[in-house]
């Protein structure tokens, strides 16, 4: 005995001389917060400056570790992902968590948190007096604080460990104030394997997030940091059970609770397994983390909708072949608001949305929309659906017949491919190509890069969420914007696509189309909205696509093999076309109508084509007797020197209009110079309105 007094003397002497420094702090400085210290008198700021130098800064580095999250546009959590020791740490505010719950806790632990600045005097008296009694230490003086403290720094538990605690303790509540200890609690506190924090044990033990608890889900949580591997549900349930039954007993006894109502929760069972984290949005989450340690990314996202989207994904995956697989992308305006990067993300990790596939007849829309901007083509146009040949090219239709004379109206509506081709003659498609990828699509195109004539038809490889936001375009009167996939601005600028009007009136042709077999009634009685669809299948059944276009919503579908097989019978029209109609059906209803052009007597606008217009004539017939297309300046291989007017720029043969491209940015319809931007090497390209190109490759110098 005579040996324990001098260890229980230094304790006397150190508690005292805590409880003398606590309440000193409680009487002369304010708990740590903005407003706070800048009301700080110079006394006060003197004391935080002192206790700064007498004990070294706290390590926050746990606190800072932990999982990466990214969250819906609720700041609900869509994924979470591990921190570099597999430890799923999910920070944590006490705004955010259940305050039955935050009352349970401070009850349990340290019923005079609110009081206190780390350390409980009254606590630390009744602990010295039971040693001084006992000869030995019967009950700790531990506050939140102090764990707190103890979960930052973690040490074995000897008697110069719990000091430093509460030496810790005493800075904490200094620098953080006890909300922002309670907070570090909150995120810290171990509930049994590798779960730390309340918001992880919440989602793991009960499915659900922190904001609302019942009475026995809340004295469980109070109780598991305790002893957190003896007390795991899942593993020792009857230990468990007991632990939450003793707090549901002591908030009866403190007042917390009525007799009845913790009765009733004493009959409840424990949860008897943990349950996965959330995994909504998984490819885009993975996407959006790209690595990194302890990052919070806010979305677009819906997360009720990303959770029906997910459902629907799954369901209609199992109608498809085996081996197919679907992505799915939702836009409201420019803002992703679901995604789907496959059916299920445990089957396929690959995001099938950012995949280049062969778009099938899903670009038609784009083409026209520019050839109606360009007045080169008007919706009533004649064009003549009949064999021709384009070179060495004989496009067929995908039906395999010839349909005679149609308007340019009907050949969009029924995805004819011979006078898609010939809109392509007009708008020229390396100047599509070049037009596309200036707003921010990738396109890949299969040989070379330079775009030909079977562009129209799915010859060039694209990304299902490129081409959705071109279709958003449409909706957008005509402009391109980046596609917004975090809260904060994307990187990029807006892009000039087409006109208001040629925007507009591509979506009404389209909105006429015919629906396909079985999804008419998809439209729904009870939330009809008008909806401009296209639909695309690739060369060898390879590809289905479905691209829809509301007032407010944007929805796209891929179906295929991730493998990029062939899936023989899957067409556009049967098995996307019906999967973008449900999707739809997923969305509320719009906030309102497509807004009308601005110029209602624009020729595109009126029912009759104008006189130049009313025939559209393509193919070879006008090329057997048309000269060759060739570049007379610069020649080829040439060194140029770049005048103030510019390099001159000279072809012959060919169709007119004539359009230049340099370095694969179109130049204005039949100009005549080029300014380059710099010395170096530059490649020309000239294209007639028949899409006949020649080219030369130069190299700039700087004028003498």
């Amino acid at each position: 005995m005579t040996k324990r007094w001098p260890v229980l003397g230094l304790i006397l002497i150190l508690f005292l001389g805590l409880w003398g420094w606590s309440r000193l702090l409680q009487r002369h400085v304010s708990p740590f917060d903005p407003q706070a210290l800048q009301a700080q008198t110079s006394g006060q700021k003197l004391a935080h400056s002192v206790s700064m130098s007498w004990l070294a800064p706290p390590n926050l580095q746990r606190i800072h570790g932990h999982s990466s999250l990214v969250l819906d546009r609720q700041n609900r959590l869509l994924r979470a992902f591990p921190t570099v020791d597999d430890t799923w740490r999910l920070p944590t505010a006490a705004r955010d968590v259940d305050p039955l719950y935050l009352a349970m806790l401070k009850a349990s632990e340290d019923q005079r948190f609110d009081q206190h600045v780390g350390i409980d005097p009254l606590a630390a008296t009744r602990a010295l007096g039971q040693a001084l009694r006992h000869g030995q230490i019967i009950s700790g003086a531990s506050t939140l604080t102090m764990q707190t403290a103890r979960l930052l720094e973690p040490k074995p538990r000897t008697l110069g460990a719990k000091l430093h605690e509460a030496a810790r303790a005493l800075q904490l509540g200094l620098l953080l104030g006890r909300g922002g200890v309670l907070d570090i609690y909150l995120s810290l506190a171990p509930f049994g394997g590798t779960l730390e924090g309340v918001s992880a044990a919440s989602l793991a033990w009960f499915g659900h997030a922190a904001d609302k608890f019942t009475p026995a889900e809340a004295a469980l949580l109070v109780a598991l940091p305790q002893s957190p591997e003896r007390l795991r549900p899942d593993r020792h349930p009857e230990a468990a059970k007991a632990a939450r039954n003793r707090i549901l007993q002591r908030m009866v006894a403190r007042g917390l609770l009525a007799a009845d109502i913790a009765d009733a929760a004493q009959k409840e069972d424990v949860p008897r397994f943990q349950r996965s984290l959330p995994r909504h949005a998984p490819h885009l989450a993975q996407n959006q983390i790209s690595g990194a340690q302890g990052k919070i990314v806010s979305t677009p996202i819906d997360g009720v909708l990303q959770g029906k989207l997910e459902d629907l994904g799954l369901a209609w995956r199992s109608k498809l072949e085996p081996g197919s697989d679907l992505a799915i992308v939702i836009l409201d305006g420019n803002r992703l608001i679901a995604h789907l990067g496959s059916a299920d993300w445990n089957l396929r990790q690959l995001d099938l949305s950012r995949a280049v596939r062969s778009p099938g007849s899903t670009l038609k829309p784009l083409i026209y929309a520019l050839a109606f901007d360009d007045l080169a083509l008007h919706p009533a146009t004649l064009m003549d659906d009949m064999p021709q040949r384009f070179g060495d090219w004989q496009p067929r239709n995908f039906d395999h017949e010839f349909h005679g004379t149609v308007t340019a109206r009907e050949a969009l509506q029924r995805s004819l491919n011979i006078p898609a081709v010939q809109a392509l003659e007009r708008v020229g498609p390396a100047r599509l190509a070049a037009l596309l990828n200036r707003c921010g699509a990738r396109l890949e195109f299969p040989n070379s890069d330079d775009p030909g004539l079977p562009l129209a038809l799915g010859g060039v490889g694209i990304r299902l969420i490129d081409l959705a936001m071109l279709y958003a375009a449409l909706g957008q009167s005509g402009v391109v914007k980046p596609i917004l996939q975090q809260q904060q601005p994307p990187p990029g600028s807006e892009c000039h696509l087409v006109s208001q009007t040629a925007a507009f009136v591509v979506l009404d042709i389209l909105e006429h189309s015919p629906m396909p077999e079985g999804v008419a009634s998809a439209r729904g009685v009870q939330r009809p909205r008008r909806i401009a669809f296209k639909t695309g299948t690739s060369y060898g059944f390879r590809d289905a696509w479905t691209v829809g276009v509301s007032a407010q919503y944007t929805v796209a579908v891929w179906v295929g093999r991730a493998d990029g097989g062939a899936s023989p019978g899957s067409l556009g029209r049967l098995t996307a076309a019906p999967l973008m109609f449900k999707t739809f059906d997923l969305l509320p209803p719009d906030r309102a109508q497509r807004p009308l052009p601005e110029n209602p007597h624009h020729p595109l606008l009126q029912g009759r084509a104008p006189p130049a217009l009313t025939r559209l004539s393509g193919g070879d017939a006008p090329q057997a007797s048309t000269p060759r297309l060739r570049i007379l300046f610069p020649p080829n291989g040439a060194s140029v020197e770049s005048l103030n007017e510019g390099i001159a720029l000279n072809a012959a043969g060919g169709i007119a209009p004539l359009r230049w491209i340099a370095n694969g940015k179109p130049l204005p319809e039949n100009s005549r110079f080029w300014q380059p931007q710099g010395v170096g090497f530059a490649h020309l390209v000239v294209l007639d309105s028949l899409g006949r190109r020649a080219e030369t490759r130069i190299r700039v110098l700087e004028p003498d």
